[in-house]
């Protein structure tokens, strides 16, 4: 007999909770949009443009992130810089992150006579950054300096978007070819949703959205229809099976019979993330958060999002299957 976490018959009416939850869903959202005049979105250099220096203090230096952050907030040469450290807490080696890349737009360089000083004044702020670094911390080296300017962050803004939106199109056609078009809808709306959520909660918290976030919703996406799909599957044999079972019933039994594979699935992903949230490092800890976000609310869209969707679009008051056979 196979392994169930949750036992077989168990009975849990997550269908006549959909409308709760949809209200839930529905005021994190809501919340998430009055918050962006309030505090903006916070877009990391990767995406707003920005310079990234890769620095190595010498032998002897002690050197964490907080007292780089704290000299250079005291020294008031660049404005909130992102510190993360490479490899483990005895590494001398970090990567500083701060904004001011828009000094170097390719475009006006060639454009403007003065295009050199352009250039000049985006690596004299390198050159501050780097002496108040050796006076309020120690002796250091520059291994690496990376220019990102406005206009390649506006490219990788909207292929990020591009990229959601193919991916979300091509669920939508994959869902209709392998179950039925009644099924498609609720699919694409349950990985909308999950991105929506996820990206309010950062928006919320005030985090930064980067590349390591764009590619954390591309898997969420993934995770989130692989979720759904195992549901649907499930409904959709029990839809053959059960032709006069009530809607709402049938629906609700198909979630319940899949709930231990839900349960063991979405348990071990968190346990996973959660390791490499807390002991992976600060370069992976934005996706791993991310990401554990995206796996909680796409395991709670896959039950209370795409399952009540389906209801919803067959009609409340389906007494009987009959001709709903879902197309094989």
């Amino acid at each position: 007999m196979p392994f169930e976490l949750v036992p077989s018959g168990t009975r849990i009416d997550f269908i006549g909770r959909g409308k709760i939850c949809a209200t839930l869903s529905a005021l994190v959202i809501l919340i998430s949009l009055a918050m962006i005049p309030v505090q903006g979105i916070r877009l990391g250099v990767d995406f707003a443009g920005g310079t990234e220096m890769q620095v190595r203090f010498e032998a002897g230096v002690s050197a964490n992130e907080g007292t780089i952050r704290s000299v250079l907030a005291e020294s008031a040469v660049v404005d909130d810089p992102s510190v993360v450290r490479f490899g483990d807490v005895a590494s001398r080696e970090f990567l500083i992150k701060f904004k001011g890349g828009e000094e170097l737009d390719l475009d006006r360089v060639a454009a403007e006579p003065a295009g050199e000083d352009v250039v000049t004044a985006s690596i004299d702020r390198v050159e501050l950054v780097e002496g108040a670094l050796a006076e309020g911390v120690g002796p250091l080296s520059v291994e690496r300096v990376d220019f990102v300017g406005p206009r390649v962050g506006r490219e990788l803004r909207s292929d990020g978007l591009l990229a959601l939106f193919w991916a979300s199109l091509a669920i939508l056609v994959y869902v209709t070819i392998r179950f039925s078009s009644r099924f498609a809808p609720g699919a694409v709306v349950a990985v909308i949703h999950d991105l929506l959520v996820t990206a309010g909660i950062f928006v919320i918290l005030g985090l930064e959205f980067d590349l390591r976030i764009l590619a954390a919703m591309l898997a969420i996406l993934g995770y989130s229809l692989n979720d759904t799909i195992i549901i649907y599957d499930r409904i959709r044999e029990n839809m053959e099976l059960r032709t006069k079972a009530a809607l709402p019933e049938l629906l609700n039994e198909s979630v319940n019979q899949t709930l231990s594979r839900t349960v063991l699935t979405s348990g071990t992903t968190l346990t996973v993330l959660a390791c490499l949230y807390f002991l992976g490092g600060e370069v992976i800890r934005p996706f791993a958060f991310a990401m554990l976000i995206g796996v909680v609310v796409g395991t709670y869209s896959s039950i209370y999002v795409a399952a009540p969707l389906l209801l919803l679009l067959e009609g409340d008051g389906a007494e009987g299957l009959g001709r709903q056979k879902a197309a094989s």
